[in-house]
């Protein structure tokens, strides 16, 4: 098995359609052990089945706004697991707002925002992290086309995912002396809690199904099983790349859709 005796944090899961949860649910089917975090009591409640269903601990509550939190978090999880092999960092919001019209009418708070909790917190978690990472550790977040090319009312949140792109080859730079790994999957669209909120997501998904190379659409599988690999000693010389696990569709020619 890929991930025996391997254990990890997984921040971001909401639901089981969470592809933080697609990920832990192969990590664990590959030997390893998984602690999960999530962002909120709301959020706790609708998880901690799924904790338990994995042979998990209880979720651990992090909000990544807060350094003090994500600190508290670490104690709790430095007590549950000394050492850390791999952490996945599966957290993305944007104002529901900021997700239409331009985006040169980004407001201020919005942009912040969107950045602060996608971005910026892959950052604070790994440096909380840095001293239960094993030498051989694997980091791992979650991105997508609209961080390289401009989608229709992704907006902002483009932004902070070519932010946060840039931030995996920074982070892989800083942490690679160590052994440790940082890389990002670049997922197509798939149905999830965070993408619901996105204007035209449903055209976004129709238009992969016939325009992907494989003719059909990305499942959270597709994605768990990409994350695993990524996990694992077999991608020990990966690090700083971001892999399009999309069914090929990043490599065609764009389609125009109407806005």
């Amino acid at each position: 098995m890929m991930l025996k005796g391997k254990k990890g944090v997984i921040f971001g899961v909401a639901n089981e359609h969470s592809l933080a949860w697609h990920i832990a649910e192969k990590a664990v089917a590959q030997g390893a052990d998984v602690l999960l975090s999530v962002a909120s009591e709301r959020f706790l409640r609708r998880v901690a089945p799924l904790a338990e269903k994995l042979g998990a601990p209880a979720p651990i509550i992090c909000d990544v706004s807060s350094d003090e939190q994500i600190a508290e978090a670490f104690v709790e999880i430095k007590k549950a697991m000394p050492e850390v092999d791999f952490l996945v960092h599966a957290i993305a919001t944007a104002k529901r707002g900021e997700l239409e019209g331009r985006f040169v009418d980004t407001s201020r708070d919005g942009f912040s925002l969107a950045h602060d909790i996608s971005t910026y917190s892959f950052v604070a978690l790994a440096r909380a992290a840095e001293d239960l990472l094993t030498e051989d550790a694997s980091l791992l977040t979650l991105s997508y086309l609209g961080a390289i090319r401009a989608v229709p009312s992704y907006n902002v949140m483009g932004v902070a995912k070519a932010s946060l792109e840039a931030s995996v080859r920074y982070m892989a730079n800083d942490l690679g002396p160590k052994g440790i790994r940082v890389n990002a999957i670049s997922a197509g669209p798939i149905r999830t809690l965070s993408a619901s909120i996105v204007k035209g997501f449903k055209e976004k998904v129709d238009i992969q199904q016939v325009a992907a190379p494989l003719r059909r659409n990305v499942t959270g599988e597709d994605v768990g099983k990409a994350g695993t690999f990524l996990l694992s000693d077999m991608a020990s010389g990966v690090t700083g790349e971001i892999l399009y696990v999309d069914c090929g569709y990043n490599i065609m020619a764009d389609f125009i859709t109407k806005d």
